[in-house]
């Protein structure tokens, strides 16, 4: 299974979303992404999204001002 980093830090909602989506879109079934971002809003919107998509989110966690999220994409 594959491995996906976006460092989407310093970017502004909806744009860390926006990009998410479109790399659950091309990722293969079972992969992870690793979204690291600096937005507030991703707290609430990229959980929404999974949600919306079906799409795990297996971890979330903070480093420092950076928040992490582990997706895994839905079969």
């Amino acid at each position: 299974m594959d491995t996906i980093a976006l460092d989407l830090r310093g970017l502004k909602c909806p744009l860390p979303v926006l990009h998410v989506r479109k790399a659950l879109g091309t990722a293969a079934a079972g992969s992870l992404i690793v979204v690291r971002c600096t937005d507030p809003m991703a707290a609430i919107d990229l959980p929404n999204l999974a949600r919306e998509t079906g799409d795990a989110i297996e971890q979330r966690a903070g480093e420092g001002r950076t928040l992490v999220f582990h997706i895994r994409k839905a079969a």
